[in-house]
């Protein structure tokens, strides 16, 4: 990990959000549990979430290899909702209430630490997303949750999904800075070395329970990130706030 003093030149922080910032399977468990009490219809909800979870990457791999159209984060999200409501007993929905579920992306809650620890970030950086989730999905997010974000980037702007490289360039070039001013947020280590690759600095935060209880921790090198934390107020006080 680098010391202090060497990040002395990052002047913004671009969070991922899904699984850093917001509980996605709590939240997306939570909601399909809300339906399929309505419903009478008992499943597991969690390994619902997780299979709806587990279809997004495959999914941005098809429309980078051209084997889908470039569509935003709610289309493809709901691509994949309408290939698993019949093991979860939910064929039976319809076109309004799949949407409805759909933008349960929408509603995701915060980690306990997010709100207050981004506050205190933002005394000193510039804070913004970076994330697949498509623009209308981030800002619904911020309001809903209160999130204080200073400005909201989607992959979607640059028609790339990351780990592409034009979606870390893009975004230090829409905030006017150098790449290496800008420190990517994640509590995924594949995001972040994809942003190291292109310059920008970079902060691990852990999230154990992204996942849920007993999900094998992500594997990194000691020295592999500027920074790693606990939580956003452990990354604010490693930053001197």
């Amino acid at each position: 990990m680098s010391d202090l003093s060497s990040l002395g030149k990052v002047k913004a922080l671009a969070f991922d959000v899904f699984g850093t910032v917001v509980d996605w399977r709590g939240s997306i468990s939570r909601e399909a549990q809300q339906i399929g009490t309505a419903l009478d219809i008992q499943r597991d909800w969690t390994q619902f979430a997780d299979a709806w979870r587990d279809g997004y990457a495959p999914a941005m791999d098809q429309v980078r290899k051209g084997e889908l159209p470039w569509m935003n984060i709610d289309s493809l999200h709901r691509l994949i909702l309408d290939s698993i409501v019949e093991p979860f007993g939910l064929a039976g929905l319809d076109d309004a209430q799949r949407d409805h579920l759909n933008r349960a992306w929408h509603r995701l809650q915060p980690w306990a630490d997010s709100l207050e620890g981004l506050t205190r970030l933002k005394r000193r950086f510039t804070l913004t997303t970076l994330s697949n989730g498509n623009f209308s999905l981030l800002t619904n997010m911020a309001k809903q949750a209160g999130l204080p974000w200073d400005c909201v980037i989607s992959a979607e702007l640059f028609g790339h999904y990351k780990p592409d490289p034009q979606t870390y360039q893009g975004t230090a070039r829409l905030l006017d800075i150098a790449i290496d001013e800008l420190m990517l947020v994640a509590a995924h280590p594949s995001d972040l070395r994809a942003a190291r690759a292109q310059g920008c600095r970079t902060a691990y935060v852990i999230r154990p329970l992204e996942f849920g209880e007993g999900y094998p921790p992500y594997r990194y090198e000691a020295d592999e990130f500027d920074l790693v934390a606990e939580d956003f107020n452990d990354l604010a006080a490693q930053l001197g706030l």
